[in-house]
């Protein structure tokens, strides 16, 4: 067959692959991330959960891809949102420090942001439910990070006072509304949905950032007594009834094979709520329970179905995995942390992280990799950092010992010396990020002289 013939019938097949006669343009990838708050890894039926019934998530997963080594931003609700949006370790983001009502700070304007990076890709964005990245000044409304709808609440549901704000970009105008927290997540859900049908036809991202089951549990009659796990387990009951209607609107709307739907929670389970076989819970610094929450994604045709993958990953990496699914380059001249995770998302191909730094907000804590998790200058308490009061290195060897229960430093010297200087490394790159300046105490060598202080 000659060129002339070749070309011919490629574009007659072009055409006969669409019922009007004329090739079906290709649709850009629409992105929804369903971020919860303080949900714990063991929280759903997908990872392991019996006492809360998700039906939704459980049909979720078997239609997607579970990452069992996912890691929040942060063990806390502020630097892990910052680290979601720009893509960065919350210390370079300039947020890796709580908020609160009387905050006058907020998340620098100088970061990229994932709906500024999709916007020259024409995408429209949204963010609904909880914001906690600044409520005064220039950090105020998300609007001004790239967002054309937002619809929340300035920061999580239990800090008073709280109101919903309603704003539009390009707009100046933010409306006030007076919460009614019993319905406050189906508000967020709803607004969602609103904002999808009405851009159906565009490609979209949506942040729906529930700030639930972070206590107090608020949950509606209808979803009361759904659950084996209380208010708590019962407003788990609800959010998988969002993740439910959200997969039945994306089918009526005829989106379903369009639309990566992302779900995970912001870091680890509060006072209630399931850390799995982890070890500690939010705030608490370095071990898995506070940071490894669960991490669902679907995208039919792409993500593969029914698998789960055990590499290393983290929610700084959601912003490049976007960008490289949407198809628009990501900010130049700006260090993004993240690393693309379409790789173990659509294949289960190894991570492309080799390791992963933890932070205590501004302090560095630790350094995972692969198999290892290296802990430097913590107490042996776990509600108090006090980061470099003690001179002493944790070595865990997550192949073996997920719970983080037995330190083998004197076991693998050679491993514990190399991560220490890695640490080292990291620690001389971030510190000079710091917005407070560190402890000086001096170390305590509390191993001491190991002859006996005493004789027979």
């Amino acid at each position: 067959m000659n060129r002339r013939k070749l070309l011919g019938c490629v574009a007659m097949g072009a055409l006969m692959a669409h019922p009007s006669g004329f090739a079906a343009p290709i649709r850009k990838k629409n992105f929804v991330v369903i971020y919860c708050d303080d949900l714990g890894y063991g929280d759903i039926g997908p990872t392991g959960n019996t006492l809360i019934p998700t039906p939704n998530l459980d049909k979720l997963a078997s239609e997607g891809t579970i990452l069992t080594n996912y890691y929040a931003p942060a063990n806390l609700c502020t630097p892990s949102r910052a680290g979601l949006l720009t893509g960065r370790y919350p210390i370079r983001a300039g947020q890796a420090l709580m908020l609160g009502p009387a905050s006058v700070t907020g998340l620098p304007l100088t970061n990229p942001t994932i709906p500024r990076a999709l916007k020259a890709g024409g995408y429209v964005s949204a963010q609904l439910g909880k914001w906690h990245l600044g409520s005064t000044g220039a950090s105020w409304p998300p609007t001004n990070y790239g967002y054309d709808y937002f619809y929340g609440i300035p920061f999580s549901h239990d800090m008073w006072p709280l109101s919903i704000f309603e704003a539009r970009a390009g707009q100046s105008e933010v409306t006030q509304i007076k919460p009614d927290v019993i319905t406050l997540q189906e508000q967020f859900y709803v607004h969602a949905e609103k904002f999808i049908e009405e851009n159906a036809q565009k490609p979209f991202f949506v942040n729906l950032c529930l700030s639930s089951p972070h206590l107090p549990s608020w949950v509606p009659d209808e979803f009361k007594g759904k659950s084996r796990a209380g208010d708590y387990g019962d407003s788990i009951v609800q959010i998988d009834s969002f993740v439910g209607r959200l997969m039945k609107k994306l089918g009526e709307l005829k989106i379903s094979n369009d639309t990566m739907i992302l779900f995970t929670s912001d870091n680890g389970p509060w006072y209630w709520g399931s850390n799995g076989p982890f070890r500690d819970r939010k705030s608490q610094p370095g071990y898995d329970g506070g940071y490894r929450v669960p991490f669902i994604a679907k995208l039919p045709g792409v993500v593969r179905a029914g698998q789960q993958v055990g590499g290393l990953a983290s929610g700084i990496d959601i912003f490049p995995t976007i960008c490289h699914l949407a198809g628009v380059p990501l900010p130049s001249g700006l260090i993004i942390d993240g690393v693309d995770m379409t790789p173990m998302l659509t294949s289960g191909a190894p991570s492309q992280r080799k390791e992963l730094f933890l932070f205590m907000a501004e302090d560095l804590v630790g350094i995972r990799t692969d198999r290892w998790k290296y802990l430097k200058n913590r107490s042996y308490s776990p509600n108090t950092p006090a980061p470099i009061r003690y001179d002493y290195s944790e070595l865990y060897d997550l192949n073996q010992d997920v719970a983080e229960n037995y330190n083998v430093a004197s076991q693998y010297p050679d491993v514990a010396a190399g991560l220490g200087a890695r640490f080292l490394k990291a620690k001389q790159t971030f510190d000079p990020m710091r917005t407070t300046p560190e402890k000086t105490e001096p170390p305590i060598h509390f191993l001491g002289d190991p002859r006996p202080i005493w004789n027979d």
